[in-house]
């Protein structure tokens, strides 16, 4: 998935004006929020009746869509003109190794951001609110559809404060959203607080694309942004396990409370120490 990522992104941001590379950035980013919404609905309509085999299968058909971006996809230009040599490429790994550690601890805290205010959520609405499978379902489709706009209006906002200030702001409002995500006992309210959570969580994402693009060297730009998203996958991927443990012992609204406060806090601070190159030119070398 990260190559995958690395390659799309990179296509996209080199294809598009440097004004609205942003604006393009939420909307490549929120493919994913597309993905959830889709599971979500398929969970809502599926499930209930046929069980979880059927969903496992209806979840490997966008595969598919690799063959035809194998066959029908072209190659980047910029890729083109640039096209490094095996050598080129190590050589600028080596020379940016220290921009591709900061861009792993980002990614690692964009997706503990991430998989802390999603993964565990949906179980915490049947547990502790005792909500039943289509309600959780449905909610989940209306915090996707916040998701999706959220990574819109970021990821604009980003091509005219900057991607740092945009994703902070994101970050920070979410941070502020934590009391109203997962306190209330109103279906109504715990939906509002959903909704504005994902908003703002998938809001910090919409500008991931495009900044990271812009901070990978030119010769190993699907490579460099890829393999950090990846690497951060794999880091953040142990939200579930240590928010698990601590809802057994203190219930799933603390647990979730506390683990998605830290990793907000944190993730502002990583943003914030970074840098930016916002609108720089992807066509030529560095």
């Amino acid at each position: 998935m990260g190559g995958e990522w690395g390659v799309g992104a990179s296509i996209a941001m080199e294809a598009v004006p440097a004004r609205w590379r942003g604006l393009l950035s939420g909307v490549l980013q929120e493919g994913y929020a597309v993905g959830y919404l889709l599971a979500a609905a398929g969970y809502f309509l599926v499930f209930p009746h046929f069980g979880w085999r059927p969903l496992f299968f209806l979840g490997g058909v966008p595969a598919l869509l690799t063959l035809y971006i194998r066959t029908k996809v072209p190659e980047s230009k910029s890729w083109e003109l640039m096209r490094p040599e095996a050598g080129a490429i190590w050589r600028s790994i080596r020379r940016n190794f220290r921009m591709f550690l900061y861009i792993v601890v980002l990614m690692t805290m964009m997706n503990l951001i991430s998989h802390g205010t999603q993964d565990m959520y949906p179980t915490f609405l049947k547990i502790e609110r005792g909500l039943d499978p289509r309600t959780v379902a449905t909610i989940a489709i209306i915090y996707n559809v916040g998701a999706l706009l959220g990574g819109l209006v970021f990821g604009y906002l980003s091509d005219r404060i900057g991607r740092r200030r945009a994703m902070v702001a994101a970050v920070l409002c979410g941070l502020l959203i934590v009391p109203i995500w997962i306190y209330p006992r109103s279906l109504v309210w715990l939906t509002v607080g959903a909704f504005m959570m994902q908003f703002m969580v998938q809001g910090a994402w919409g500008a991931i694309p495009a900044h990271l693009v812009e901070l990978s060297p030119p010769e190993v730009r699907g490579l460099f942004s890829g393999l950090a998203y990846q690497l951060g996958v794999l880091l953040a991927a142990n939200a579930a396990f240590v928010e698990a443990p601590i809802a057994q012992h203190l219930g799933y609204s603390t647990a979730l409370a506390l683990v998605a406060s830290t990793v907000l806090c944190g993730d502002a601070i990583v943003i914030a120490l970074g840098t930016e190159r916002k609108g720089s030119n992807l066509h030529t070398p560095d």
